[in-house]
């Protein structure tokens, strides 16, 4: 295990929070980053593949310490954008993607070159009895709408002000696939965005040009803030529910 340095300015919130000593605050640091670098060896004994090329998730997953390998399934997506919102169909779409990612790996390992000309795809990936596929579907819900990436920037700009002022809510639906039996779970996280100028807007839009997101936007943008308030997971909002997946992982009792 790594020998734990200390971050000054940490402990020392920590004792005025506590109200202790910059000794103890010290040892209660050192249990906690102790049981952080646990987790995170723990975490890298799993054959885990992530069914996505979305570089946020990829992101929150190797915060954590998890080793993982990308495989992107060559079957098209279903649309939802634009459909009246249900749990069922966010649910649904995860299911798919894991789906299709077994599906196809599964037929690579009975033949290695089917896909071998493919650019997007990771054909050196395999499956085995130890390994669980894992996608993710994020939404963005308003009006009880399923709101996807912008088309332009006009769309962006429409989007974005339908946004302006209002409470919405980000959904992301977990899908693990182990040996080809799917357990999906989904998380909701409730995001208000104060009131927004039109300037503002296009600005934002120019400058980050946010085609690539759904929303029109990325609550992790430390320029452009525009949300005042988030109720839940913030990384549900980035994309990629973090402690729920954790706690799919105990339930279903994967080995680590």
């Amino acid at each position: 295990m790594k020998r734990i340095k200390y971050d000054n300015d940490a402990v020392q919130k920590l004792a005025n929070i506590l109200g202790v000593s910059i000794a103890t605050a010290k040892k209660y640091y050192k249990e906690y980053e102790m049981m952080q670098q646990m987790e995170k060896e723990k975490n890298k004994k799993l054959h885990i593949i992530l069914a996505s090329k979305s570089e946020r998730r990829k992101e929150i997953l190797a915060r954590e310490g998890y080793n993982f390998e990308i495989y992107v399934p060559k079957a098209k997506e279903k649309n939802i954008i634009g459909k009246k919102y249900s749990e069922e169909l966010v649910d649904e779409c995860a299911k798919e993607k894991a789906k299709n990612a077994y599906e196809e790996l599964k037929t690579m390992n009975k033949s290695p070159n089917t896909l071998q000309n493919d650019s997007i795809n990771n054909t050196k990936v395999t499956i085995n009895d130890t390994s669980i596929i894992v996608s993710c579907d994020t939404v963005v819900v308003n009006d009880n709408i399923i709101i996807g990436k912008p088309k332009d920037r006009n769309d962006a700009i429409q989007i974005l002000k339908s946004l302006s002022g209002r409470r919405h809510k980000v959904v992301s639906a977990l899908c693990i696939c182990k040996n080809g039996k799917y357990y999906v779970k989904n998380e909701t996280t409730f995001v208000t965005f104060r009131n927004i100028e039109n300037e503002e807007l296009e600005k934002f839009v120019d400058e980050k040009k946010p085609y690539d997101k759904s929303g029109a936007y990325a609550i992790q943008d430390e320029k452009y803030i525009f949300a005042e308030k988030i109720e839940g997971s913030i990384d549900n909002v980035v994309g990629f529910p973090i402690e729920l997946f954790k706690e799919m992982l105990e339930s279903l009792n994967c080995q680590v």
